[in-house]
């Protein structure tokens, strides 16, 4: 898949939450954004880039939802490894287990 058609596929972030998204949705795992870097799909013209994900790469895959001037916003990133059959979760920390209150 490229990242054009990655980016193109992908959940659309909600206009209240536009101003504050990352620049890319993943990017390579390093000490910074390494490459690869994908933009989402509304930004693509502007910051996209051809490339292809490849079997055995290892990306992020992160974003950040919060609207502008606003005080909370939630921060997620999964590391991932690009497989012939898909990307598979490289953590084994469910996203949400929350005690019973």
């Amino acid at each position: 898949m490229t990242f054009r058609e990655f980016a193109e596929k992908s959940w659309a972030v909600p206009s209240q939450y536009v101003h504050n998204r990352y620049m890319m949705m993943v990017h390579g795992c390093g000490l910074v954004d390494e490459f690869p870097s994908v933009a989402y799909a509304v930004d693509f013209e502007e910051w996209g880039y051809d490339g292809v994900f490849e079997e055995n790469m290892v990306v992020s895959v992160e974003s950040f939802i919060g609207e502008k001037d606003g005080i909370e916003g939630v921060k997620l990133e999964e590391q991932v490894l690009i497989t012939a059959e898909g990307a598979v979760p490289l953590s084994s920390v469910p996203l949400c287990d929350l005690p019973d209150i």
